[in-house]
C-alpha cells in the first residue's frame, strides 16, 4: 500500500518503529547515566565521610588508648574499597576508550536529545497519520494485551488478599492458642506480642490498600472489555451495524469509557474513607 506522496506504508511503519526504539534507547541511557553520575559523586563523598568518621572515633572515643583492631580493619577495608571504586569510576569516565556509552556527557544533554527525538516522532506520525478506521482497527488489536494486563493485576491483588486473610486467620487463632497454653509467661508473652502486632498490621494494611476491591474492579473491567471485544468480532449487538467503521468507533468509545471508569474506581480506593463517601 502506498500513501499519498509515493511513500509505502511499510517504510512509514518502519520509520515510526525506529523512532520508538530511539526514544526507548535514550530513556535507558538517561537511567544509566544517572547511575554513573551518582556513583561519580557519591563514592568520593562516602570515602571522605568514612575517613572523617574513622578520625572522629579515634578522637572522641579512643583518644587516650588504642582503637580496637576490628574497628581499624573495618574502616580500613571500607575506605580501601571506596577508594578503589572512585579510582575505577573516574578512570572509566575520562578514558578515550571508555566502555560507558555516554561518558563525559551530562544528563541534561541526554534529556534534550530525548525531547528532540520525541518531537521528531510526533512530527513524523502527524505527517503519515492513518485514517480513523485504521487507527480504530489498530486500537482493537491492542485490547487483548490490555485485558491480559487487567487480569494479571486482578490475580495479583486477589492472591495478596488471600495471603493477608489467611495470615490474619492463623495469627488470630494462634493468639487464643498461645493464651490458653501459656499463662502468659515467657516465651508466651513475646509470642502474643508478635501475633498481636501481625494482626494489627495486616488489618490496617487490608483496610488501607483494599486488595479485594481492587481485584474485583480489575476483573470486572477485564470481563466487560472482553465481552465487547467478542461482540465486535462476532458482529452481534451492539456492533451489528452494516458499516464496520461505525462499529469500530462505537467500540473504541465504549472501551475508553470502561477504562476511564476503572481509573475512577482506583482513585476512589486511594482516597480516605470520608473522601470516598463525598465522591460517591
Amino acid at each position: 500500500m502506498v500513501q499519498p506522496g509515493g511513500i509505502s506504508t511499510g517504510s512509514v511503519t518502519d520509520a515510526l518503529i525506529q523512532h520508538r526504539r530511539d526514544i526507548a534507547d535514550l530513556k535507558q541511557r538517561i537511567k544509566n547515566r544517572r547511575i554513573q553520575v551518582f556513583g561519580l559523586g557519591a563514592t568520593p563523598i562516602a570515602l571522605i565521610l568514612v575517613l572523617l568518621t574513622w578520625v572522629g572515633v579515634k578522637v572522641f572515643i579512643w583518644l587516650h588508648g588504642d582503637t580496637p583492631t576490628t574497628i581499624n580493619v573495618t574502616f580500613a577495608v571500607t575506605a580501601a574499597v571506596l577508594a578503589l571504586a572512585t579510582f575505577l569510576q573516574f578512570s572509566v569516565e575520562f578514558n578515550e576508550r571508555s566502555p560507558w556509552r555516554d561518558s563525559e556527557t551530562s544528563v541534561r544533554e541526554l534529556k534534550l536529545e530525548l525531547a528532540l527525538a520525541e518531537e521528531r516522532h510526533i512530527l513524523e506520525a502527524r505527517r503519515h497519520t492513518p485514517p480513523p478506521t485504521d487507527r480504530q482497527a489498530s486500537y482493537k488489536e491492542r485490547i487483548p494485551a490490555e485485558i491480559a494486563r487487567l487480569r494479571m493485576e486482578s490475580r495479583h491483588y486477589r492472591r495478596l488478599h488471600l495471603v493477608m486473610q489467611w495470615t490474619l486467620f492463623v495469627t488470630s487463632a494462634a493468639i487464643s492458642a498461645v493464651t490458653a497454653w501459656y499463662d502468659p509467661e515467657q516465651p508466651g508473652k513475646g509470642i502474643l506480642i508478635g501475633l498481636g502486632f501481625t494482626v494489627t498490621v495486616i488489618t490496617a494494611a487490608s483496610g488501607y490498600f483494599k486488595p479485594r476491591e481492587r481485584a474485583f474492579n480489575l476483573q470486572q473491567t477485564a470481563d466487560s472489555i472482553e465481552q465487547h471485544t467478542t461482540a465486535l468480532e462476532l458482529g452481534i449487538s451492539p456492533y451489528d451495524a452494516t458499516d464496520e467503521g461505525e462499529s469500530l468507533t462505537q467500540y473504541a468509545t465504549v472501551v475508553e469509557g470502561l477504562r476511564a471508569d476503572q481509573r475512577m474506581r482506583e482513585q476512589q480506593l486511594d482516597q480516605p474513607q470520608q473522601g470516598q463517601q463525598q465522591v460517591i
